[in-house]
């Protein structure tokens, strides 16, 4: 198995963060070799010109974290992030079509994100608080057919949300693993037992806030 920084999106969402917070976490993703971070789009020019000449991954959201812009928005700012600098998208499924079951529409909305970002990988936002099983199997369904990267568990938004939890990783691991897409396991993942637990379930990427505390718990466990 990868050592454990290289499945970590240093991950800073806030609505009210701060330039010095984000060089914060440009510095600490550097020194720990971190696969990337995850931030805002309003951010991605900033990080760009940080990390310039570096191997860190920059991934911000798209759709965020609501699920509630119009398809044509949704494509306009996945153009704008991608334009800026921006190495990856996570986008938030169509929720309102998934729960009235118009999976065409869900499909039609991702297909048409990935057609815009190309090679650069999209991951799906499942938001599995808000989901029953049978919608996270549909759902991951609907991201194979339409040709995303990944899915993922969980905005980290949503109020009293657990965020990721194994069992909903090993079912979404199960649905897209054979068709080649990765699980992002991510939302109130906080130490090194609970990062594990979420690869050992399949989880081929985490995002967190609290990087720098798993890899802390990961020497301890060396």
């Amino acid at each position: 198995m990868e050592m454990i920084n290289n499945y970590i999106e240093h991950t800073l969402l806030r609505a009210d963060t701060s330039v010095d917070e984000i060089k914060k976490l440009v510095d600490e993703a550097i020194k720990y070799k971190f696969f990337g971070i995850c931030i805002n789009p309003s951010y991605v020019n900033l990080a760009k010109e940080l990390l310039k000449g570096l191997d860190t991954k920059i991934v911000t959201v798209v759709n965020f974290p609501l699920a509630s812009n119009t398809i044509e928005t949704t494509l306009f700012q996945t153009e704008e992030v991608l334009k800026f600098g921006a190495d990856e998208v996570d986008t938030v499924v169509n929720l309102s079509a998934l729960k009235n079951k118009d999976y065409k529409k869900v499909t039609f909305d991702i297909k048409n994100t990935k057609e815009i970002c190309a090679e650069h990988n999209l991951k799906v936002i499942l938001e599995t608080d808000l989901l029953t099983k049978e919608e996270i199997v549909i759902a991951s369904n609907c991201a194979v057919e339409a040709g995303a990267n990944f899915v993922k568990t969980s905005t980290g938004f949503v109020k009293n949300g657990v965020g990721a939890k194994v069992e909903d990783v090993k079912l979404m691991y199960k649905t897209v693993a054979i068709s080649g897409l990765g699980v992002k396991a991510s939302g109130g993942i906080k130490n090194y037992k609970q990062a594990m637990d979420l690869i050992n379930a399949g989880a081929s990427r985490l995002g967190t806030s609290s990087g720098v505390d798993i890899m802390l718990g990961e020497v301890k466990n060396v």
